[in-house]
């Protein structure tokens, strides 16, 4: 249950690192509200998930899951680059992702 959470605070931390964009200097009042209500949440799940997973790895995976979405989301949202480079570099990351999984496992 706690890789569970640990993927679900992950999915949070996409939303709010995506939702700063919106916020335009958290000059925006409910980009913000969301932004914030998101950090919140993909923290305190963060954790919950740390309890009976190591630090260093429910650390990792959540950066790790929040940055792959991150950049997915840039990419499809934002119109940033998908050369051939980042691809590579965004399934490095997910390999890391898994190898933490099947590490702890």
């Amino acid at each position: 249950m706690s890789w569970v959470i640990l993927t679900i605070a992950g999915l949070f931390e996409i939303g709010w690192a995506i939702g700063l964009k919106y916020t335009e200097g958290f000059t925006r009042l409910w980009p913000t509200v969301g932004t914030v209500l998101s950090m919140i949440v993909s923290l305190w799940l963060l954790g919950i998930a740390m309890k009976s997973l190591p630090v260093g790895t429910a650390y990792a995976v959540w950066v790790g899951v929040g940055a792959v979405g991150t950049v997915v989301l840039g990419i499809v949202l934002l119109g940033e680059p998908a050369n051939t480079a980042r691809l590579i570099s965004v399934a490095l990351i997910v390999a890391g992702i898994v190898g933490l999984k099947l590490a702890s496992a």
